[in-house]
């Protein structure tokens, strides 16, 4: 097996799974404005194994690892790799879809949620729940290994609710995935409060006591490449992982942090709105598209008056109207 997170160069940063924000839309425009020595890792939105494996469930779930073909073109050119997150609480289901991506889609690896803390998703037993079922989570892990011919790594929490680092991931380590990405909140805290990195250090100790190769990656309150620079050597892990941060700044993964025009935010603005029409059509309600609205209209003067009417947009020619206001976007917008 080709395990290509052992050939990144150290420090990694990678953009977290996220729901209805990580399609192949919002990756394409993320990868189209990042410099490759900045962002080495994209993954899918998070997908249900569940409904994967459902005859009737899976033309529902599989729009989650699309990945468009102007996005592949990009992801070669600059050599960025994508991996496939899936979730659940069925060992044989885990390994049945792994099976099935690993033959039928071209992802460079799997991740099984562990992490998310949506208490809709823990009362049904599958992700952070599975920090409290540490025996059903290592058969999780190992079967999705088994069915897989590329690297397996997992995406967690420190605990849900209370602290349980050291022993959660003992567990982990256990089945030897080849990355472990560590969040530091509890599933209680959803994303309230701080994320304590002292507890990703603990990780990183357990990891290194016992000599095993798994990588060990922070996630949690990084808001700008140095900072994640800074928690990877404080802190002693090999990579780290941007959630929210990126809804601050869409260039996060650029070397050039320079103020942005107008002009600059609203045409990524735009080449995001019609991409998401071209991709989905009617697949997606166009409401999907307002919550990144305020990623592109913020920091510049007149932007809560854009952001208001794009808000009351219902189509890509509403985008069209609001912001060819500026000359400068009306001239390249089509």
């Amino acid at each position: 097996m080709d395990n290509f997170w052992h050939k990144l160069k150290k420090s990694v940063f990678t953009l977290a799974p996220m729901e209805d924000v990580t399609d192949t839309v919002f990756r394409e425009i993320v990868l189209s404005v990042s410099n490759s020595e900045y962002l080495n890792v994209l993954f899918s939105e998070f997908m249900s194994t569940d409904g994967f494996c459902h005859e009737v469930g899976r033309p529902k779930v599989s729009h989650r690892l699309l990945v468009n073909d102007s996005e592949r073109k990009l992801l070669k050119e600059k050599n960025v790799k994508i991996v496939a997150q899936i979730w659940g609480k069925d060992p044989e289901k885990f390994f049945k879809a792994t099976k099935a991506i690993c033959e039928e889609y071209d992802f460079d690896g799997i991740d099984v949620n562990m992490g998310c803390p949506v208490k809709k998703i823990v009362k049904q037993g599958g992700c952070s729940a599975l920090i409290g079922q540490p025996e059903l989570a290592k058969e999780i892990i190992l079967a999705t290994k088994e069915a897989s011919d590329i690297p397996v790594s997992v995406k967690t929490r420190i605990g849900l609710s209370k602290v349980v680092t050291e022993e959660w991931i003992s567990h982990l380590l256990d089945t030897n995935p080849a990355v472990i990405t560590v969040h530091g909140r509890i599933q209680k805290q959803q994303s309230e409060g701080e994320a304590d990195w002292n507890e990703v250090a603990k990780a990183v100790k357990l990891r290194n006591e016992r000599g095993s190769d798994t990588l060990i990656h922070g996630n949690g309150d990084v808001l700008s490449l140095e900072d994640g620079f800074q928690r990877a050597e404080k802190y002693g892990v090999e990579g780290i992982m941007i959630g929210r941060g990126i809804f601050r700044n869409p260039w996060f993964f650029n070397s050039e942090q320079n103020e942005k025009t107008p002009a600059e935010r609203l045409m990524l603005l735009w080449n995001h709105s019609s991409l998401f029409v071209r991709t989905w059509g009617e697949g997606k309600n166009f409401a999907i598209l307002k919550r990144f609205f305020k990623i592109y209209t913020t920091g510049f003067y007149g932007a809560a008056q854009i952001r208001a009417k794009l808000m009351e947009c219902n189509s890509l020619e509403d985008v069209r109207k609001v912001i060819s206001s500026y000359d400068q976007v009306s001239e390249n917008i089509s």
